[in-house]
């Protein structure tokens, strides 16, 4: 397999910048992308069953991978949520796919959702990890029109080594990822 161009490029430019702007001595020291999970989190499924199995087709489209059924860890009687239930899908990303879904995700998806003017720099949560929550699986050139049943979201969160939303935040910047001014 191809080594992903974002991978590349993270090597070559972002690496040096990164060790020049944090004053790091050595390459392991500089924050780079851990992993990438991608959740839909569905509280129809209670009522209606076929909607995780059209959730976990769409996953495994944008994804790549089989993602995995997420179950109630407690009940909620408001919610008329039982212990068990299963409530969503998740798919964790890693190495080449992580690399190639990332790049996807900033140079495709991202750009074709309705009125973007980019994404906020500010949903770092104290650790370096980036998350956000994108509408609509359409935005993702892989999923079929005619063949969704509904429009989901999904959240997608970015782990990364970085220690806090600073080095994230100029990882992130320096991927490509379109923060909004």
């Amino acid at each position: 397999m191809a080594i992903p161009r974002l991978l590349e490029r993270y090597r070559k430019e972002v690496v040096p910048a990164l060790q020049k702007d944090f004053n790091s001595s050595n390459v392991m020291q500089v924050p780079r992308v851990e992993k990438i999970v991608l959740n839909i989190g569905m509280g129809e499924a209670l009522q209606n069953a076929k909607s995780l199995d059209a959730a976990l087709n769409d996953m495994t489209i944008i994804a790549g991978q089989k993602p995995v059924f997420t179950k109630a860890k407690r009940s909620i009687a408001a919610f008329k949520l039982r212990e068990g239930n299963t409530i969503g899908v998740t798919v964790t990303l890693r190495s080449e796919r992580m690399w190639s879904f990332l790049d996807r995700l900033m140079s495709i998806a991202l750009p074709r959702q309705r009125d973007f003017r980019g994404v906020s720099p500010d949903s770092f949560d104290g650790r370096g990890n980036y998350s956000l929550g994108l509408r609509e699986q359409l935005i993702w050139p892989e999923i079929n029109y005619d063949k969704i049943d509904k429009v989901r979201g999904m959240a997608v969160t970015v782990v990364t080594t970085a220690k806090t939303d600073e080095e994230g935040r100029r990882l992130m910047a320096l991927l490509g990822m379109p923060f909004r001014r």
